[in-house]
């Protein structure tokens, strides 16, 4: 029983606009509530872990785990959780820089489910949202390690802006302009 075929040009399907719910190839976003935080912060380990990024080593950061609510949802910005079969598989947010900036943060997808698209699902709602909450210009950010979310982010149309060197890691920066 192999994976699911990608379907490139499948796009979510809007559900419900508060609180805000999609659905994408078995995979169903919404909001995070506190109820999700050990899965998710379970999963941004397992994510960081798979890459070779551990705490320490002066890229690896989760203070905002412990304060979801008030850092994305309270702060004008958005926090995502996608379920499969109830339990968390993806993850993402985008945390307010200004009024018209924000940064999409935390995109993750379980590693056994990687490859079905959910990623680019993710990027696809969280670019919407952030239109939806008057963003004009997104910000991201990963590491060379990272390549699928390099790929990711090129296809999507974001610009590479700058790398930073911090110990064996290299950090890219990317930025994209909201239409």
């Amino acid at each position: 029983m192999g994976r699911p075929p990608v379907i490139a040009s499948a796009l979510p399907r809007r559900l419900c606009s508060e609180p805000p719910t999609w659905e994408f190839a078995g995979l169903r976003i919404r909001r995070y509530t506190p109820h999700d935080h050990r899965a998710v912060f379970a999963l941004h380990q397992e994510c960081l872990f798979q890459v070779g990024l551990r705490p320490g080593d002066g890229v690896y950061y989760d203070d905002d785990f412990t304060n979801i609510e008030e850092v994305y949802l309270r702060g004008r910005g958005e926090f995502l959780v996608g379920e499969v079969s109830g339990q968390v598989a993806a993850l993402g947010g985008l945390r307010r820089v200004d009024d018209l900036t924000a940064e999409m943060v935390r995109l993750r997808v379980r590693p056994d489910l990687q490859g079905r698209g959910y990623g680019a699902a993710l990027v696809t709602v969280l670019e919407q949202r952030a239109a939806e909450l008057g963003c004009r210009r997104l910000r991201a950010d990963t590491t060379v390690k990272q390549r699928v979310a390099i790929a990711l982010y090129r296809s999507y149309g974001w610009r590479e802006i700058a790398r930073e060197a911090t110990g064996d890691t290299v950090t890219v920066f990317y930025e994209k302009r909201l239409e």
